[in-house]
């Protein structure tokens, strides 16, 4: 397996443009900028008549790699080393875990955490040891 790549300027710069990105959320619509929250009201049967604010969102998630390429000249690397099927699978798990644990790692990590929610902070630590557990398992049989 490869080793990660260290990458201190762009995660900081990253780090800080989610930040921003769920203040902003927060002083002008008074909504968390959790991306199952927003995205999920998207499908059917729900609706709840801020399908436009919603879908600009989720726009913004897929422009953002576009306007790196339009700085940057080129998209950032992507290697998948897992299976199609463990792949749909975890993002089954994913989905199914976002929901039953009332949000996402963006809703709890960056807007919960910042709130001081215990909700929160128990749904993150859930997150993270879990995330480690599966590294563990994963890279013991291989």
């Amino acid at each position: 397996m490869a080793p990660t790549e260290f990458t201190p300027l762009a995660s900081l710069v990253g780090g800080a443009l989610i930040g921003l990105a769920a203040a902003a959320m927060m002083l002008t619509s008074g909504r968390i900028a959790g991306v199952s929250g927003i995205a999920a009201p998207l499908l059917p049967p729900a609706r709840d008549g801020r399908d436009s604010e919603r879908l600009a969102f989720v726009a913004g998630l897929i422009a953002a790699p576009l306007l790196w390429a339009l700085v940057a000249g080129k998209l950032p690397a992507a290697t998948m080393v897992a299976s199609v099927p463990l792949l749909v699978a975890a993002g089954l798990l994913v989905g199914f875990g976002s929901v039953w644990g009332s949000g996402c790692t963006s809703g709890h990590g960056v807007c919960g955490l910042s709130r001081l929610s215990v909700r929160s902070l128990v749904a993150v630590g859930t997150f993270m040891a879990t995330g480690a557990l599966t590294v563990f398992v994963t890279r013991m049989g291989g």
